[in-house]
């Protein structure tokens, strides 16, 4: 999977952990969905507004392709991008880069499936007017748009 960084708007660095390195001196594969959480969660609050105390948002799917290995003594970015929204589920994109001499290095790619989800009764939602509106002035072009 090949990633345009140009496509992506929002960034936002991710710190880190001495915990999150295995025993071969990198960042263990696990961790690499926290990273992901991390720079999802500041896109959504800081472009997207979502207002967590009247709707959440529940993961459906994680993918990882692991490209290059991250150290601890990294500095790395994650991009994220909101890429296809439906009714109630929406995809977005991750592309995790280390900071080097040379500029960014695409280590680590990944897509979440995401659920508008109202935990009051249990069940997916339609994403709200407001923040369906938000993802899709900053995300496009290149968003897929469907009524699912």
């Amino acid at each position: 999977m090949s990633e345009n960084l140009a496509d992506y708007k929002f960034r936002t660095p991710v710190p880190i952990r001495f915990s999150d390195i295995d025993a071969y001196g990198h960042a263990n594969n696990a961790v690499y969905l926290t990273y992901f959480e991390v720079a999802r969660s500041n896109y959504w609050q800081e472009v997207v507004k979502w207002d967590w105390n009247a709707i959440g948002i529940i993961l459906a799917k994680s993918e990882v392709n692991y490209l290059k290995p991250i150290t601890l003594q990294d500095q790395i970015v994650c991009y994220v991008r909101t890429t296809r929204i439906g009714n109630s589920s929406f995809d977005v994109m991750h592309v995790i880069v280390k900071l080097t001499e040379n500029g960014e290095e695409i280590c680590t790619t990944g897509k979440t499936v995401c659920i508008s989800y109202d935990y009051s009764i249990n069940k997916s939602v339609k994403i709200p007017d407001e923040q369906r509106a938000r993802m899709i002035a900053y995300d496009e072009p290149g968003m897929i748009l469907n009524s699912n």
